[in-house]
């Protein structure tokens, strides 16, 4: 059996955990996790069963598989120690923190079989997206793991290079902040017009919900879906009008391309000696 090790317990981690213990089959006695937080640390042990370590090279001893689940500004420091160990027995890395690269990744770990992992935050509901991208070591059987172990928190997509996953932290990493600053604006308009607080908030959200789900259940694309709702001389369409007059389209291609420029940014940074 794979035995599993996370470095870190964080949020992240537990909803991983957390869809391994209830939807993949894994045993509880097969994870293993250290945290210097002792309450993390007994959070985990009394919500999973899992195994808690305070000591790193304890948590990776025997594991397969090791997901790296620590703060980017961290990371090396902490995979320092683990270096020797992890390069002799080359368990399967998955790296689930921001802007390190796969090269940077493979030379901190000294293994072969590296995943970087793009998550957002939803995933700790399991309606996360994560994006992937895998070193030439990782055989097919290791990325089908990899989407078994995520399985729990969402989807996954498979890309082919760092900077995709740059793209993939523009789009569906940050993307979260994106719909929840238009929830804001759309709350406060509703109160503009007269309604009260819980009513906008209350209507927001569930019409968040609504378009999201019909947009993932759909045979058709978002564009045919806002042209289905959107009636000839009607009030949908004088509110598309404003944005498009506004140059919407432009503003959501400005913000995305600032944020994968930033991700690049942050790879390098991250990644200097």
């Amino acid at each position: 059996m794979t035995q599993i090790a996370f470095i870190g317990g964080g949020n992240m981690a537990t909803s991983i955990i957390g869809g391994l213990v209830r939807e993949g089959g894994i045993s509880a006695d097969l994870i293993h996790v250290s945290d210097p937080g002792t309450e993390q640390r007994e959070r985990l042990q009394q919500q999973f069963s899992v195994q808690t370590h305070e000591d790193n090279l304890d948590a990776i001893n025997g594991a397969s598989v090791v997901i790296l689940a620590v703060k980017p500004q961290v990371m090396r420091d902490v995979l320092q120690p683990l270096k020797e160990t992890l390069s002799t027995r080359q368990p399967l890395i998955i790296s689930i923190a921001a802007g390190i690269s796969l090269p940077t990744l493979e030379s901190w770990t000294g293994c072969k079989a590296v995943v970087r992992a793009m998550p957002n935050t939803p995933s700790l509901h399991g309606f996360g997206a994560t994006g992937l991208y895998a070193s030439v070591g990782v055989s097919l059987d290791q990325q089908n793991i990899t989407d078994r172990l995520l399985a729990g928190t969402g989807i996954t997509v498979w890309v082919k290079s760092d900077a995709e996953i740059d793209a993939v932290t523009a789009l569906s990493g940050s993307g979260p902040a994106y719909y929840f600053l238009l929830m804001e604006a759309m709350l406060a308009a509703g109160q503009s017009l007269g309604l009260s607080e819980d009513t906008a908030r209350r209507l927001t959200l569930q019409t968040a919900l609504g378009a999201g789900h019909m947009a993932s259940h759909s045979d058709v694309g978002p564009d045919e879906l806002r042209r289905r709702v959107t009636s000839p001389g009607g009030t949908t369409e004088k509110a598309i009008a404003t944005f498009e007059g506004a140059h919407l389209r432009d503003i959501v291609k400005a913000a995305m391309d600032a944020a994968a420029k930033r991700a690049g940014e942050l790879s390098d940074m991250l990644g200097k000696d």
